[in-house]
C-alpha cells in the first residue's frame, strides 16, 4: 500500500479525514459486531443522551512506523481497560476489551497508508469513543450507545524541539474529590476549556491544578500528568484519586526504574515543595513529555534548575528511552508493542 501524498514533517496536531473508521452500536442490551465504514458523519436525535447530559467517554492512542518499517501500536490493552473504567463511572455499557483491540487493529490496518513514515516525527492518532444516542429528557443514562474509532495523522507535537513551557497555578478546580477526575470523560475536558483559554490569554502555556479539597497538593493539568525529578535524581509523580491514570506516565515510571535504574515514587506532592525539584514535565500521549521551565503562582515564580532552553537531563533520557521503545530502536517490555 502506498503512503498518501502528505507533507508528513509539516502537518500539525489537527484532524485530517482518513479512509475508514469503525462503528459499533449498543441496543437491546448488547453490542453488535461493528463495521468499518467510509462515512465520517454521525446522525443523532436532537434529544440524544450525549447532547443533553454529556454521556460520553473517550481514549487516545497512536500507531507508529518503527525503524525497521513495521506498523505498531503502543499498549492498547491499557487504553481498553481504562475505557471500561470510564464507561462504568458514567453508566455506559463497557465495550469489550478484546473487541476494542481488534477494532483498533482494524482501523490502523484499513488506514495504513496514513501511518507516517519513520523519521518524520508524525504518527497516526487513534480516537476511540462511546456516546449515548437515544433520546433522553429525564436525567438518566441512555439505553442505546455508539462506539467509534477514527484515525487521523498528526505531526510532531514539538516543531524544532521540545522547549520548556511556562505554566500557572490555576484558580479553577479541575476535579472534585470523589468526582470524575480519574476517568477520561468529555465533561472533564469541557470544564478545563475556560481555564486554558484564560491561561493562554495571560501568556501561559498550561495550568497546574491543585486538589479541590485543600488546594495544597499538585494534581495535573487539563490533559496531562505531572512528573518531577528531585535533585538527587528520583522520579516523583503525584498520587490522587482524582488524577487520570496516564498510560504514558505509568510507562515512564517503569522506564525510569527498569531501564535507567532510577528510584521512582508515586505520592502526594505538596505545592510548597515544588520549588525544591530539579526538573518538571507534563506527560501524555500527544507529546510524551512536555518540559516545564517555570511555574507562576500569582506572580511568584518557581524556576527549575533545568532552565528554559531544553529538557532537563533526566527528563530527556526518559523521553528518548520511551520514544525509542515506541519506534523499535530500543527493545520493549513484553506486551507493550502490538504489531499490525
Amino acid at each position: 500500500m502506498d503512503k498518501k501524498n502528505i507533507d508528513w514533517s509539516n502537518i500539525g496536531f489537527s484532524y485530517i479525514k482518513t479512509d475508514k473508521r469503525f462503528v459499533s452500536n449498543y441496543k437491546d442490551g448488547k453490542w453488535d459486531d461493528g463495521v468499518l465504514t467510509e462515512d465520517d458523519t454521525v446522525v443523532l436525535n436532537e434529544c440524544a443522551g450525549v447532547l443533553q447530559y454529556a454521556q460520553t467517554v473517550f481514549e487516545g492512542l497512536k500507531a507508529y512506523t518503527t525503524a525497521d518499517g513495521r506498523v505498531v501500536i503502543f499498549r492498547p490493552d491499557l487504553n481498553a481497560s481504562r475505557l471500561v473504567d470510564s464507561a462504568k463511572r458514567l453508566e455506559i455499557p463497557p465495550y469489550p476489551e478484546d473487541k476494542f483491540i481488534e477494532a483498533v487493529k482494524a482501523v490502523v490496518n484499513a488506514n495504513k497508508d496514513y501511518v507516517p513514515p519513520y523519521g518524520t516525527g508524525a504518527t497516526l492518532y487513534l480516537r476511540p469513543y462511546i456516546f449515548g444516542t437515544n433520546p433522553v429528557i429525564g436525567v438518566k443514562p441512555a439505553n442505546e450507545y455508539q462506539f467509534r474509532i477514527f484515525a487521523t495523522p498528526v505531526g510532531p507535537y514539538f516543531k524544532g524541539g521540545a522547549k520548556p513551557i511556562t505554566i500557572k497555578i490555576s484558580d479553577f478546580d479541575r476535579a472534585a474529590p470523589h468526582g470524575t477526575g480519574h476517568i477520561k470523560a468529555g465533561l472533564n475536558y469541557a470544564m478545563s476549556l475556560h481555564a486554558i483559554v484564560t491561561a493562554h490569554a495571560e501568556g501561559f502555556d498550561e495550568n497546574m491544578y491543585l486538589d479541590a479539597a485543600t488546594r495544597t497538593k499538585v494534581e495535573e493539568t487539563g490533559g496531562a500528568n505531572f512528573l518531577f525529578v528531585t535533585k538527587d535524581g528520583k522520579v516523583v509523580t503525584p498520587k490522587s484519586d482524582s488524577i487520570l491514570p496516564s498510560i504514558t506516565r505509568r510507562s515512564l515510571m517503569y522506564v525510569a526504574e527498569h531501564y535507567l535504574g532510577l528510584e521512582v515514587e508515586q505520592r502526594e506532592v505538596y505545592l510548597d515543595e515544588v520549588k525544591d525539584f530539579a526538573e518538571c514535565g507534563l506527560c501524555g500521549t500527544a507529546a510524551v513529555i512536555s518540559p516545564v521551565g517555570k511555574i507562576v503562582d500569582h506572580g511568584k515564580e518557581i524556576c527549575f534548575p533545568s532552565g528554559m532552553e531544553e529538557m532537563g537531563p533526566v527528563t530527556k533520557k526518559l523521553y528518548e528511552t520511551l520514544i525509542g521503545i515506541q519506534l523499535g530502536t530500543i527493545e520493549a517490555p513484553e506486551g507493550w508493542i502490538v504489531e499490525i
